[in-house]
C-alpha cells in the first residue's frame, strides 16, 4: 500500500525518467522562463471559474490536499462562492475548500493609525487579473489596495505564504476566524501567541443542512519574523498580527489538522520543515507534472491538448484528504466525536489517507475507469477509506464530510467504484469483509434506504418498496425526508447497483445472493411505460403519473427529465431495446435525441444553475450532469459503433472543448467527475457498466489525438505502456474502420482491462466514411 503522498515520486522514479527538473522560478514573468514545455503549462485553472462554486476552483493545491490555498472573491453560501473570475475583489486566502468545509481565511494587510480600528471589517482589495499567476500548485496576485505582492503554495496538509510588503507601512495579516465562509460559517475562532514567531488557534466549523455535526479545524501558524503584537476585535471577532518592517519577503506557514494543534504542529515539521518557498513551489510542480504525465497526447490542436490536461487535472483533485500525516483522523460516525487511526504499516506509516468527498454519484462512468486505469493507487486508497468509514459507523458512504454520512444524492454508488476496483485487481484483500459492508447499504437501514441528506429516518429512499413491489413509487407515500425522492430514477439506480453487487458476489461464490440480486437488476423494467416508450414514475398503487411529459425535469427523476433517464440502464442495455421494440427503435430513438441535443451543444445551459430554465430544461440529452453522460456509448452497447464515434466526438468538441472562464463544464462538474469523463471520451475509451463486469470491458470510441501513451503503475500492472495510434486521425475523420490490438483485429471494438494493463499497442484506422461492418 502506497501513501498518496510519496507515490508520485516513486513512480516517477520509475517510469517518467524524462521528466526535467524544474528549475524556473514560479513567480517570474512568463518571458524569464525556461524554454522547456511542461504539462503544468497546459493546465488551464481558469476554466468555467466564472461559474465555480467552493470546491471548484483550485491553484496552490497538492492533488487531493486537505489544505486548498486559494484567493476568494465570494464567501458566502456553496454556490457561487470561491474564487470568481468577474469578482474584482479578494476578501481572503482561505486554506479549506471541500464538499461542505471551509476555514483559515487569511489577508495580509497595511494600515495606519487611522485604521486601526476598521482594519477588522474592512479589508478586502482589488486585484487585476493581469498581475495574476496561477498554476498547478502555485498562485500569485497583487492586491491593490495594499500593495502588497502575494504568492501562494503548499505541501499536502501546510499552506505556505510569501508576502511582499511596501517598506514604508505597517505590516499585518488579518485573520478572519469567525465569518460566514463558502458553504458555512466560521465560528468560536481563537487565536493565541505561542512563541516569538508562531501562533496556534482553531475554529469552528458551523454544521450545514449536508454536513450536521460541527467540525474543528486546528491549526499551527509559523512566521519567518518576529510577531510584534497581537489583537483580536470584539465586534468583528477578528485578529490582526502586526509585524516589524521589513525589506525582505514574510514568509507564513499555516499547517491544520481536523484532531489537534499538536497533529498541524507535526503536519508542518513533517512536509514543510525548511523555509525555502520556492522550492517548495518546485516540489508541488513535480508532483503535479508526474500525475499529469501518466498519459502522454501528440496530435490535436494546442488548444486541445490544453483542454485535456485541465480535465486531468481535474480529475486529480476536489475530493479532499482529512488525516493527518500521522494518520489520525476525525471520527464524527458515532454519538460522540472521537480522534480516529488509520492503521499503519511495517514502517509506521498510515497505509492510506482518509478523506471528505462529494457524492460518487456518476462516477462509474468517470473516476472508475480513469482512476482504476491510470491512477489504480488513488483507487485504492479511496477504496479504503470508504471501507473504513463501515468500520467506524457501520455503513460506506456515497459522499462523507467533516467524518462523517452526509447522505448526497442516492443509492449506494460506492458500490461499483469498489466492485471495479475489485474486478481490475486493484484490491486483492478482505474481499469477503468489503462485500459484507456493501451488502448492508442494499438491504433495509442501509444507505439505499437514505434519500438525499436525510439523516436521521430511512425512510425517503423508498427501499422497501423497491424489495417488496419491484419499484420506487412517486411520491413516496409517508412524505419528503430529504432531497431526491425521484421513484424512477430510483429505481433505475438501485437496479444497476444491485446488478454490480451480483458481479462481486458471483465472483466471491454467493449463487443465492448473486441470484437475488441479479433477480432486483430487472426492476428497471418495472419503470418502463411501453405505451409512451418512455421510463415512467408511478404512484404506490401501480398508477402511471399523469400528464406525463418526458421531457419535464425530475416529476419522478433525479437531476433530469424522463427522456435522459430513461437510457439508465447499462447493466442490460439490450433488455431496454427489447422494451422499446428491437435494437432498430431504440437506436433511431436515441439518435433523434442526439439530434435534437446538439441545436444546444449537448447541455442545459453553461452551469448547473441553468438546468431548470424553460429554454434549457426540456434537452433530451444532457452532458453537463451525470444522469445521461453515457448515452453516446449507448449506440456502442447495441452494435452501432459508428453512432458512438460519431457523437462522442461531436459532445468532446461543443460540452468539453472550450477553453474559457466563462464555461468548460456546462453544469455540475462534481469534484472532478466531468474532468474524467472529458478525458477518458478524449482517450476514445469508456466503461458502460463501470467496470464492474468480470473482465471489466471497454469500449472503444473516437479518440481526439494521433496518439495517446498510458504509462502504466508498475506497482498494479504489468505492462509497461499502452499506446492508442489513431491512423489518420482529423476532425472529420471520426469513424474507426479497422481495430488492430497487438497486429490482431479486433471486431467488437472492445478491450478487456488486461488487453490494456499487461501493455501493448493498440491501432484505429480513421476515416470521414463508415466502412466497419456492424452487428
Amino acid at each position: 500500500m502506497k501513501s498518496l503522498n510519496v507515490y508520485c515520486t516513486k513512480f516517477a522514479a520509475v517510469v517518467l525518467l524524462s521528466l526535467t527538473i524544474f528549475s524556473c522560478k514560479v513567480g517570474q514573468e512568463e518571458s524569464q522562463k525556461n524554454d522547456k514545455e511542461y504539462l503544468t503549462d497546459k493546465v488551464y485553472p481558469l476554466l468555467d471559474s466564472e461559474n465555480s462554486r467552493w470546491f471548484f476552483f483550485s491553484s496552490a493545491s497538492r492533488p487531493f490536499g486537505m489544505v486548498n490555498l486559494s484567493p476568494d472573491n465570494e464567501i458566502d453560501g456553496a454556490w457561487g462562492s470561491g474564487y470568481r473570475y468577474k469578482v474584482d475583489t479578494i476578501k481572503g486566502f482561505s486554506h479549506i475548500h471541500a464538499w461542505q468545509i471551509s476555514g483559515l481565511s487569511v489577508m495580509p494587510v497595511t494600515f495606519s493609525e487611522e485604521t486601526t480600528q476598521t482594519i477588522y471589517s474592512d479589508f478586502f482589495s482589488s486585484f487585476s487579473h493581469e498581475k495574476e499567476i496561477i498554476k498547478p500548485g502555485y498562485h500569485k496576485v497583487e492586491l491593490d489596495r495594499f500593495d502588497i505582492k502575494a504568492e501562494l503554495t503548499s505541501s499536502t496538509r501546510v499552506g505556505f505564504h510569501k508576502y511582499a510588503f511596501p517598506k514604508d507601512k505597517q505590516a499585518g495579516i488579518l485573520f478572519n476566524l469567525n465569518t460566514m465562509l463558502g458553504p458555512n460559517e466560521n465560528l468560536d475562532g481563537v487565536l493565541e501567541k505561542t512563541g516569538e514567531s508562531e501562533l496556534t488557534g482553531q475554529l469552528v466549523a458551523a454544521p450545514t443542512r449536508r454536513r450536521p455535526r460541527p467540525l474543528t479545524i486546528f491549526f499551527k501558524i509559523e512566521l519567518n519574523q518576529p510577531i510584534k503584537s497581537i489583537a483580536k476585535d470584539a465586534k468583528t471577532g477578528n485578529y490582526l498580527v502586526s509585524l516589524n518592517t521589513t525589506d525582505k519577503p514574510v514568509l507564513m506557514k499555516a499547517g491544520i489538522s481536523y484532531t489537534s494543534i499538536k497533529n498541524a504542529a507535526n503536519n508542518i515539521s513533517t512536509e514543510l520543515p525548511s523555509w525555502d518557498f520556492d522550492k517548495v513551489v518546485e516540489d508541488s510542480h513535480n508532483q503535479w507534472e508526474s500525475l499529469l504525465g501518466r498519459i502522454e497526447i501528440k496530435g490535436g490542436s494546442e488548444q486541445q491538448q490544453r483542454r485535456f490536461y485541465t480535465d486531468l487535472w481535474h480529475g486529480l483533485q476536489g475530493r479532499r484528504i482529512i488525516s493527518d500525516v500521522n494518520g489520525a483522523y476525525p471520527d464524527n460516525t458515532g454519538e460522540k466525536f472521537r480522534v480516529g487511526q488509520i492503521p499503519l504499516n511495517t514502517e509506521g506509516k498510515p497505509k492510506f489517507n482518509h478523506y471528505n468527498s462529494d457524492s460518487f454519484w456518476g462516477a462509474q462512468w468517470t473516476l472508475n475507469t480513469l482512476w482504476g486505469l491510470v491512477y489504480p493507487e488513488i483507487m485504492e486508497e479511496f477504496t479504503h477509506s470508504l471501507v473504513q468509514y463501515y468500520k467506524d459507523g457501520g455503513l460506506i458512504p456515497r459522499g462523507p464530510s467533516g467524518g462523517n454520512y452526509t447522505y448526497v444524492m442516492t443509492g449506494a454508488s460506492s458500490t461499483p467504484f469498489i466492485v471495479t476496483a475489485i474486478q481490475k485487481g486493484i484490491i486483492t484483500e478482505d474481499l469477503e469483509e468489503i462485500y459484507k459492508a456493501l451488502k448492508v447499504n442494499h438491504m433495509p437501514d442501509g444507505i439505499m434506504s437514505h434519500s438525499g441528506y436525510e439523516h436521521n429516518t430511512k425512510l425517503g429512499g423508498g427501499l422497501k418498496y423497491y424489495i417488496e413491489n419491484g419499484f420506487v413509487p412517486y411520491p413516496i407515500p409517508e412524505g419528503r425526508f430529504g432531497g431526491h425522492q425521484e421513484g424512477a430514477s430510483l429505481t433505475m439506480e438501485y437496479s444497476y447497483q444491485d446488478w454490480t453487487l451480483a458481479q462481486l458476489a458471483k465472483k466471491l461464490g454467493h449463487e443465492d445472493d448473486y441470484n437475488y440480486f441479479l433477480k432486483r437488476s430487472k426492476n428497471y423494467q418495472n419503470v418502463f411505460d411501453a405505451s409512451t416508450g418512455w421510463m415512467r414514475a408511478k404512484n404506490l398503487n401501480g398508477t402511471w403519473k399523469s400528464n406525463f411529459d418526458p421531457y419535464q425535469t425530475e416529476h419522478g427523476f433525479i437531476e433530469s427529465n424522463g427522456a435522459q433517464s430513461t437510457w439508465f440502464v447499462p447493466h442490460d442495455l439490450e433488455g431496454l431495446a427489447t422494451l422499446m421494440g428491437g435494437k432498430e427503435k431504440a437506436i433511431d430513438k436515441l439518435n433523434e435525441q442526439f439530434e435534437t441535443a446538439e441545436k444546444i451543444n449537448f447541455t442545459a445551459g453553461t452551469s448547473h444553475s441553468q438546468e431548470l430554465h424553460p429554454e434549457y430544461r426540456r434537452i433530451p440529452i444532457n452532458y453537463g450532469n451525470q444522469p445521461s453522460i453515457q448515452t453516446a456509448f449507448v449506440f456502442h452497447k447495441l452494435g452501432k459503433y459508428d453512432l458512438t464515434q460519431y457523437w462522442s466526438r461531436k459532445v468532446v468538441d461543443k460540452a468539453f472543448g472550450g477553453l474559457s472562464p466563462a464555461t468548460g463544464y456546462n453544469g455540475d462538474e462534481d469534484q472532478g467527475l466531468m474532468g474524467s469523463l472529458a478525458v477518458i471520451m478524449k482517450m476514445g475509451l469508456f466503461q458502460m457498466n463501470g467496470g464492474t463486469d468480470e473482465h471489466s470491458e471497454y469500449q472503444i470510441g473516437s479518440p481526439i489525438f494521433n496518439e495517446i501513451t498510458i504509462n502504466l503503475n508498475p506497482a498494479y500492472y504489468t505492462g509497461k505502456k499502452f499506446v492508442i495510434k489513431a491512423k489518420n486521425n482529423s476532425p472529420s475523420n471520426v469513424y474507426v474502420n479497422k481495430v488492430e490490438l497487438n497486429q490482431k483485429v479486433i471486431s467488437d471494438f472492445t478491450l478487456k482491462h488486461s488487453d490494456i494493463t499487461n501493455g501493448g499497442e493498440l491501432v484505429l484506422d480513421m476515416s470521414e466514411n463508415v466502412g466497419q461492418k456492424t452487428k
